[in-house]
This record gives C-alpha cells, sequence and structure tokens, in this order.
C-alpha cells in the first residue's frame, strides 16, 4: 500500500505591532483549534501574493486595513492532519478592528506573550519576537 501524501497548506499570518511596539493576538472561536491564540491571517488564494492574501484575510476577519511590512519569518509545522507552511509579515493596522471571526482579541507587549495558549506552529515566531 502506497503512503498517502500528507494534506500541505499555505497560509499568511500578521504579526501587527501598535505604536508602543504591542502585539496584535486573537482567540480563535471555532474548530478544533477553539480557544487559542493566533496571529490573525489565512489560506492564500490563486493568483493571490501574500500582501494581497493578508489585506484580504484582514478585512475578512478583523474589518480592518493593514499595512503589510516585512516578511519576519516563514514557519514549517506538523500538524496531526497536514503541514503547515506560514508566512508571517510585519504589519501595522490603519483603523479600528472589528473581530467577525474571533471569540477574543487583545495587545500583549513582547514580555506578555507567553500569557496565552499560542496555536503550535504560532509559537515558533513568539519565541524570536521576545528576543
Amino acid at each position: 500500500m502506497m503512503p498517502t501524501e500528507r494534506k500541505h497548506i499555505e497560509v499568511v499570518a500578521s504579526v501587527i505591532f501598535d505604536a508602543n511596539g504591542r502585539i496584535f493576538a486573537t482567540q480563535r472561536g471555532y474548530g478544533d483549534w477553539k480557544d487559542w491564540w493566533e496571529f490573525p491571517g489565512g489560506k492564500m488564494e490563486a493568483g493571490e501574493t501574500p500582501e494581497q492574501a493578508l489585506r484580504r484575510e484582514i478585512r475578512e476577519e478583523l474589518e480592518a486595513e493593514i499595512d503589510v511590512g516585512e516578511l519576519l519569518q516563514t514557519i514549517e509545522y506538523d500538524y496531526p492532519a497536514f503541514h503547515l507552511t506560514m508566512h508571517c509579515y510585519r504589519c501595522s493596522l490603519t483603523g479600528d478592528v472589528t473581530l467577525l471571526e474571533h471569540e477574543a482579541a487583545q495587545w500583549l507587549a513582547p514580555a506578555e506573550l507567553n500569557t496565552v495558549r499560542w496555536l503550535p506552529a504560532d509559537e515558533q515566531i513568539i519565541c524570536s519576537l521576545m528576543g
């Protein structure tokens, strides 16, 4: 029997900083990872650049606009059901947010990042953000 090829999902994530250096975290309100914290973002659609996907996802999830900056890190992570490639970009918000898909959100100083339960893939970037 041939081994089945593992599902691969490619996503973009926005590491949103405010003027005080705090980082925006969102809490999932659905699915297997409900209540875990993550950086907002999502799957890229065919033909989209990572920047376009991030702007679309933030509009869909937070009803907000963002400025997309530099690529901070690309994370490869094996979840039980799939392999994830996550491109994490430094971003800033322009305007207010409205939570459309998440149950909670908060601004965390770098020293506070470990006070919430991050999704496993997101944990990898937390280490570099805490310096």
